[in-house]
């Protein structure tokens, strides 16, 4: 039996669309400013002089690096609650392992900034006497965001991706939209092609600045 498209059908599933792609882009932005902010004091942690706060920023990481995020949704949508003795909402779930994965990974990339430091600079604010969360916010972190930033700006990418994966626990992200529109019409073709176009617009014009600021940086080190 031959397949007759009719896209006609995503003008009627456009609201349920908009509805999902607008909850993604919310809850990418709130994943996005609490992995910027929390993977500083991680980052520095994972640096410290103190071998236990080291190993154990250094495990964190790890284990959020190296296990799948759809078991960490999982994990904190089913058994956070059980350990907490708490119902948690599964936007509240997303919200909470969405993070702590990307703070594991934003720290990584901040901790090969904040190496990539010139010693000097460090030594002259030791000299200067300045306090530690003075290096951190006026030398250390921006120069670190900056020589980061194509990394950073990939991970961003990725963490509106990943949004994806919150269907699964019930969260009325686009993809639950597209999946519940799909069964209701019986036009997967039509609605998850608009989806996939709805990611791709997003995402596709971030990639472009991180190649363009790619090859900038290394036109900047070939001519250094």
């Amino acid at each position: 039996m031959q397949y007759s498209p009719d896209w006609s059908v995503v003008g009627q599933a456009m609201p349920m669309l908009l509805n999902g792609l607008l909850l993604s882009v919310w809850l990418t932005v709130i994943v996005i400013v609490i992995g910027l902010v929390g993977a500083i004091p991680v980052a520095l942690a994972r640096m410290s002089d103190i071998w236990v706060i080291r190993y154990a920023t250094q495990i964190y990481i790890e284990i959020f690096r190296c296990t799948p995020l759809l078991i960490q949704l999982f994990w904190a949508f089913y058994a956070l609650p059980i350990l907490l003795n708490i119902k948690l909402p599964g936007i509240a779930a997303a919200i909470v392992a969405l993070s702590l994965n990307l703070v594991a990974y934003m720290a990584e990339a901040y901790r090969a900034g904040f190496q990539a430091i010139p010693p000097e600079q460090l030594e002259a604010a030791e000299v200067l006497q300045l306090p530690r969360l003075s290096q951190v916010v006026h030398i250390i972190f921006p120069q670190a965001f900056r020589q980061q930033l194509p990394s950073i700006l990939s991970l961003l990418i990725n963490s509106f991706k990943d949004t994806v994966l919150v269907s699964t626990i019930g969260v009325a992200d686009l993809m639950f939209q597209a999946n519940t529109a799909s069964q209701h019409y019986y036009r997967p073709l039509e609605i998850f092609t608009t989806a996939a176009g709805f990611y791709f617009v997003i995402a596709f014009p971030v990639s472009l600045i991180v190649n363009s600021l790619e090859r900038r940086s290394i036109r900047r080190r070939e001519n250094a």
